[in-house]
């Protein structure tokens, strides 16, 4: 099944259940800040196979102990409920935070 593009109210609702992300340039946005590399690559690993098993992949960058995060759907050209239930799998695996 297609994923379907979500307009700017329903985005803004699900934007609402998600803490510290943003939107920015069209896509889901957030940095995660970790104690040091190690822990920022094991939260890496964790979220790779979430991604996977959900079929659907972040854009990311790790730099030390951050790691950049942005979601859209690409198929759809903008963002998609794939994108909201990656996000909230990736803050699960971050603690919430």
């Amino acid at each position: 099944m297609r994923a379907t593009k979500m307009n700017e109210p329903e985005i803004a609702a699900e934007l609402k259940k998600l803490k510290g992300w943003r939107v920015e340039q069209g896509k889901l946005h957030r940095v995660f800040e970790f104690r040091d590399f190690s822990q920022a690559f094991g939260f890496m690993a964790q979220v790779a196979l979430a991604a996977e098993a959900m079929g659907h992949h972040p854009d990311w960058s790790n730099v030390w102990n951050k790691v950049t995060i942005d979601l859209t759907t690409h198929s759809a050209g903008g963002l998609t409920q794939n994108d909201f239930g990656l996000a909230g799998k990736i803050q699960q695996i971050s603690g919430g935070s």
